[in-house]
């Protein structure tokens, strides 16, 4: 069994990828091997509306017809029993790293019929962590708290179950007196890093856990 997680932020060793380590940790402890992949790390770009996927007869119907970094990751997920994905929001989205993978992971599988039907060979269980520098308030406030889980809707229908975790107030500098931010209180970041985000890493733990669970099933 094996779980593969993709951390669409730049930061290597921030609150999104930490996240995810946590989340790989869990699947790890229940048998999974496991893989983090870091989106930054590698050099590709989203859907370029080549409709090489859909194309009839064509060599890469039904797959992204797109060759750079990105390729062979793809085709890993197709293999995967568990896929993890994490995106710091910005400006109300996943960042456009992870968006692109997203297009070119469902795009292809998704058929322009009626009914559209999914072409993914089987179903995967997926995990997808969100982090916000904004509050639970402010991000529910913005409508972001209920869309970014909505988007995961076309995960679902093309690869299989997904569940969200949505982590909010997240430390964003490790020293804000050296950055303009002044809308946010340093110490209570601090202490939330301290009291809240460990117990965050422990649902992010749990979810790992949950997915390889539903996979023995």
């Amino acid at each position: 069994m094996n779980v593969i997680a993709f951390n669409g932020s730049p930061r290597r060793e921030w609150n999104t990828a930490t996240l995810l380590k946590s989340a790989l940790e869990g699947a790890a402890s229940r048998g999974a091997e496991t893989e983090l992949v870091h989106l930054y790390d590698l050099n590709y770009k989203g859907c370029t509306s080549c409709f090489a996927c859909k194309l009839r007869g064509g060599k890469s119907y039904g797959r992204c017809g797109m060759q750079d970094d990105l390729t062979s990751f793809l085709r890993k997920i197709e293999t995967a029993d568990g896929v993890l994905l994490g995106s710091p929001v910005y400006l109300g989205c996943a960042t456009g790293e992870m968006r692109s993978l997203m297009e070119r992971l469902v795009f292809p599988f998704f058929t322009y019929t009626d009914p559209p039907e999914s072409l993914f060979p089987g179903k995967t269980c997926m995990g997808v962590i969100y982090t916000f520098g904004a509050t639970e308030e402010m991000a529910t406030q913005r409508g972001w708290a209920r869309s970014l889980p909505e988007s995961g809707a076309f995960l679902e229908r093309i690869l299989g179950p997904v569940e969200h975790l949505l982590v909010y107030d997240t430390l964003q500098f490790d020293d804000y007196s050296k950055y303009v931010a002044t809308r946010f209180d340093p110490a209570q970041k601090v202490a939330r890093r301290r009291d809240v985000f460990p117990q965050d890493g422990r649902k992010a733990f749990d979810l790992g856990v949950r997915l390889v669970q539903h996979l023995k099933k």
